[in-house]
């Protein structure tokens, strides 16, 4: 026998190397395929699958030979359209593709360019849109190559950024100059893609839209990031370089930032990008580039796009799995082996040769296992870059806030020191405004009075300006009258003033002069009698002096002459001084005058204000008059609607009723508070107007909703009822009578309507629903009870099913066995998809409460959202009674009692009642919440195991029914004529039988929702009553849960809010 120790190498070779080109064969292939199906002629989108696997080729071979070894053969020359969706997937590629693409792709600028070159020159409207993406792509490629640091996601960091853009302001003002370049691209060709969308009119769910909209996918991601870089670099560039010097980057940048901000919000409005991208919102304005604090308020765009769906189609294998040449190649290798090297030895294969088998098995398998672990990893590496994006943009918001803190806590300190400063200042005013009041009180005392009458009169005409509108020309012209008096007062009142100084400054001026004339006679009187003492002492000597006496008389006579001198000059003096008297006795007489008839004007003018008050009481009680008959009118209104036929189709609530019964209570205060005070004033009838305004409306409102509640009201609640809305009325138009007559006005007594509105609001409160009369602090307690409720009533409903399946693997058999057993595994499986569904909800509803609550309590919480708390009970308990009748309607197919039907209405049911649940509950769960993912996955397992159970019970049904076989052939024409007409009539009944049965199940559901919305169910049994007594061979059943009902949020609550709402009327 021949055995062969040493195998050649060639043979050895041979193995491997198979299995290689195999793989790279099929690499090719699927390359090829992908290629073909993503640029294509079709004016639709290119599928996500295949751009994927393009992209996932180029990580495989670590680059793109193989893209553009496909590519550089499409007739891209021949259809625009195939030429847009080669930009696309290039512009995937080049975003997602490896790092390697960016340098294969520079070999073939040439070609990008010539082929958009080619386009521009053609009037085609996909021709225009490739010119403008082929300058987008060189551009790109261009930016890429020349900043490394950058890669083709444009997804870096902030210390990358600034790294890559260094210290010399001279490149940070190149790089923001190629950035402001790349970003113009972007935009143009979001722009030229939105202008064909107008003029072709086309909307984003059509194929042809969805075809040009498809890469703003990417130009989206490329922006955000392109405009975070050009604010981080703009920033630096203000803080080295000043502001002149920027202004026109500063001008490019707004340009672009509008541009931007109009594109992503016309990009959010359209449905095509909302299930495929998260785009971000822009602030209103652009950031301010002066202002170096504006970058802490800046916040980082992120783009997240959504986790994809699987698609319809199963995706094909990248690589090739299989560990063996093809079917039928083994047995060629084997022969040809045989022929050469001769059989081996006892026709087994050598051991090493069983192990190299294995291990080559073993490395192809965990070869795919690492691919699809590579798969995996970089689903969730996105997922992950996804939250840290988020996770930024919330620091960012953080940073931001604590920014905004720190400045309003100097603005805060800074205003403080000058309040404080001003404080200081005020009261050292205050001292002299105080020594400057004392000063002027004498001088203002004579008008005090006329101003403050004159500032009453002004804001008495100026709040009617305001609330009387009919009157507001009048009202002018008397404000213009009264400031016209008001400048003529001032004017007088600066005139008399200024005449009294100026007489009193000439007063002045002559006295001094008289008392200067006096001062120098009593001196001249003095000297003339000192003289005459002279003269007499001289005569007494006598003889001693005779000699003298000649020169004395000299003297004295000249002294004489000088005396009669001083006299005439004395005698001047007081002509002059009579004069001067005279003249102040004419000008204090002129004085007199003037204030005379300065005296006669102001009184004048005071009887004018007079007239005018009175007529402004006449015009605030023409007002009142108005409004009361304004105010019957309506009432009167309100009042017809009780006999009204026509009204008798409209119902309304109790609860309703009686929020707006409360609300006329607290109307009927106000009224009375704005009667006290017109009594007080008749001046002011503003308080009296708006009080008797609102009283009419809600006294209205309340009769209406009244004679509406009373139509669905039992027969003596209603009648009594309507005597109250009766007596309401009448009472209410008898005080309108009594305010529109000035005689009456004082008697009125608005408390006369408080007794009618309070026995409305207690037979509203008598008619309320009993079922509904939870508190809302007992609402906390009641969604724990219910959610408890509902999860027992699952689990004894899984534990009855586990019983049925026992009893009916030991009373039936064979094909109703079998039946029975696939319709019980499959109620189970729903069962078990509703228990971990009613879990899920019950850990979503503690998250929100937690989230939501603050520093308040559960039960705050609960009360404060009512209307959530109480669709949440519905919800809980829809899902607890679907469980229940869905086991009762199991129990009565398996014991052959019930229908079929039944069983699959009730699948129905707790599909609606979970999407009820689940819709509950994802009203104020946060989207990022992941017990929110788990609960709408378990929905979508309730919705799967539902069908489960509709599929089960319909094929068990088609199995188990016997189905007679059609024979006719024994019959006559006569019979299969007269059978045909007898299957014609029973077609006829049954068509007519289900016509009316869809009629009826229309009418119930019209009635079920009017119970639920308007006054409950009160046909439900109670939540703890049990069901009726199961059948003979079963065990006990679960009790039923009640039925839910939806819960009417209290109007009054609203009435807190929003004022006065609208009546809520429902047509019958």
């Amino acid at each position: 026998m021949n055995s062969i120790k040493n195998v050649p190498a060639r043979v050895l070779s041979r193995r491997p190397g198979h299995s290689l080109e195999a793989e790279r064969e099929q690499f090719d292939k699927t390359q090829a395929i992908s290629i073909s199906k993503a640029i294509n002629t079709q004016e639709a989108p290119v599928k996500e699958k295949h751009a994927r696997r393009i992209i996932l080729g180029t990580h495989h071979e670590k680059g793109a030979f193989t893209f553009w070894s496909y590519a550089i053969g499409l007739p891209l020359p021949s259809s625009s359209i195939l030429s847009w969706k080669f930009c696309h997937v290039l512009h995937k590629v080049l975003r997602d593709g490896h790092p390697n693409v960016l340098h294969d792709c520079q070999r073939y600028r040439s070609n990008i360019r010539e082929i958009g070159e080619l386009w521009g020159h053609l009037h085609d409207r996909y021709g225009q849109l490739v010119n403008v993406y082929t300058k987008l792509l060189l551009t790109k490629i261009s930016f890429h190559l020349k900043h490394p640091q950058f890669p083709a996601g444009l997804e870096v960091s902030d210390e990358v950024l600034e790294k890559a853009a260094g210290t010399d302001i001279n490149d940070i003002f190149q790089l923001t100059v190629e950035m402001f370049d790349y970003m113009d691209c972007e935009l143009k060709l979001s722009e030229s893609v939105f202008r064909q969308l107008n003029t072709a009119i086309a909307v984003s769910q059509m194929s042809s839209g969805q075809c040009r909209l498809a890469p703003l996918i990417q130009v989206i991601q490329d922006c955000s990031h392109l405009y975070h870089y050009t604010v981080k670099l703009m920033f630096r560039l203000h803080s080295c370089l000043p502001a002149d010097t920027l202004q026109g980057h500063r001008d490019r940048f707004h340009e672009q930032f509008h541009s931007l901000r109009n594109f992503f919000r016309r990009a959010s409005d359209m449905l095509y990008f909302k299930r495929l991208i998260q785009i971000p919102r822009l602030p209103e304005g652009p950031p301010n580039f002066l202002r170096a604090s504006a970058l802490a308020e800046h916040i980082k765009p992120v783009v997240v796009i959504p986790e994809e769906a699987p698609e319809d189609e199963e995706p094909e294998n990248l690589i090739e799995i299989s560990t063996g040449p093809p079917a039928g190649e083994p047995a060629v290798v084997a022969d040809l082996f045989d022929q050469t090297f001769g059989p081996p030895n006892g026709s087994m294969k050598d051991d090493r040769d069983l192990q190299i088998e294995t291990l080559k098995r073993e490395v192809e398998t965990l070869r795919a296992e690492l691919e699809k672990i590579k798969l995996e990893a970089q689903r969730y590496i996105s997922q992950l870059k996804g939250q840290v994006n988020t996770l930024e943009a919330e620091l960012e918001e953080q940073r931001k806030q604590k920014q905004k803190a720190l400045v309003d806590n100097e603005q805060l300190r800074h205003e403080l020191a000058q309040l404080r400063a001003a404080q200081l200042e005020g009261q050292r005013n205050q001292g002299l405004r105080e020594e400057a009041e004392k000063k002027a009180s004498v001088t203002e005392a004579r008008y005090t009075k006329l101003k403050e009458q004159h500032s009453k009169l002004i804001a008495t005409h100026a709040e009617l300006l305001r609330k009387n509108a009919d009157t507001a020309k009048q009202l002018t012209a008397k404000q213009q009258n009264q400031e016209e008096v008001a400048r003529v007062k001032e004017q007088l009142a600066f005139q008399m003033e200024q005449v009294k100084r100026e007489s009193e400054m000439k007063l002045e001026e002559q006295s001094d002069q008289l008392e200067k004339l006096r001062r120098e006679l009593e001196a001249k009187s003095g000297e003339l009698v000192r003289v005459q003492q002279d003269l007499s002492r001289t005569e007494q000597s006598g003889s001693e002096l005779s000699l003298r006496l000649d020169v004395l008389s000299a003297e004295k006579e000249a002294l004489s002459s000088a005396v009669r001198q001083q006299e005439a000059a004395l005698q001047a003096a007081q002509s002059l001084v009579q004069e001067k008297e005279a003249l102040l006795g004419q000008e204090q007489q002129h004085h007199a005058q003037e204030r005379a008839e300065l005296q006669g004007r102001l009184a004048d003018k005071e009887s004018r204000e007079q007239g005018l008050q009175q007529r402004l009481l006449d015009e605030q009680l023409e007002v009142l008059r108005r409004s009361a008959a304004e105010a019957e009118r309506i009432l009167q209104d309100a009042v017809g609607t009780l006999d009204d036929p026509l009204h008798l189709r409209c119902t309304s609530s109790p609860d309703y009723l009686v929020s707006r019964a409360q609300a006329a209570l607290d109307a009927v205060s106000a009224l009375e508070t704005g009667h006290t005070q017109y009594l007080a004033s008749r001046s002011d009838a503003s308080a009296l107007v708006a009080a008797l305004t609102q009283f009419s409306h809600l006294a209205a409102d309340t009769i209406i909703n009244g004679s509406a509640t009373s139509h669905l009201a039992p027969t003596d609640p209603a009648d009594r009822l309507t005597d109250a809305c009766r007596e309401c009325g009448a009472r209410a138009l008898e005080l309108m009578g009594q305010l529109q007559d000035r005689q009456a006005v004082q008697q009125a007594q608005p408390d006369c309507v408080r007794g009618p509105l309070q026995g409305i609001l207690q037979l509203g409160q008598e008619l309320k629903p009993k079922s509904l009369d939870v508190r809302q602090e007992e609402l906390g307690a009641l969604v724990d009870k219910e959610m408890a409720a509902t999860s027992s009533a699952i689990e004894e409903a899984v534990r009855r099913i586990e019983d049925m399946m026992n009893q009916a693997r030991h009373a039936s058999s064979g094909v109703k066995l079998e039946v029975n057993e696939r319709i019980l595994n499959s109620c189970t499986d729903l069962m078990k998809a509703i228990r971990l569904l009613v879990t899920t909800s019950t850990s979503l509803q503690k998250e929100i409460v937690e989230s939501g609550r603050g520093a308040a309590t559960q039960q705050e919480f609960y009360a404060k959202n009512s209307r959530w708390t109480e669709g949440l009970i519905s919800a809980s308990k829809a899902v607890g009674w679907g469980a229940t009748q869905l086991v009762e309607s199991a129990d009565k197919v398996v014991l052959h009692t019930g229908k079929y039907e039944e069983l699959i209405v009730c699948s129905h049911e707790i599909a609606a009642s979970t999407a009820q649940l689940v819709a509950a509950s994802k009203v104020k769960a946060n989207k990022d919440s992941r017990h929110l993912s788990r609960l709408q996955e378990c929905s979508r397992t309730v919705n799967v195991m539902a069908a489960n159970v509709v599929a089960s019970t319909k094929s068990g049904q088609e199995q188990i029914e016997d189905r007679d076989t059609m024979d006719f052939s024994g019959m006559s024409l006569i019979k299969l004529k007269k059978q045909e007409m007898e299957t014609q009539v029973r077609v006829l009944e049954l068509e007519k039988t289900l016509e009316a049965e869809r009629v009826r199940l229309g009418e119930l559901r019209k009635q079920h929702y009017a119970l639920a919305v308007g006054v409950g169910t009160p046909g439900e049994e109670e939540p703890g009553q049990p069901s009726p007594a199961p059948h003979s061979g079963s065990s006990r059943k679960p009790p039923l849960a009640q039925k839910p009902s939806v819960v009417p949020r209290q109007d009054h609550q609203l009435d807190k809010k929003d004022g006065v709402c609208p009546t809520q009327l429902m047509n019958s």
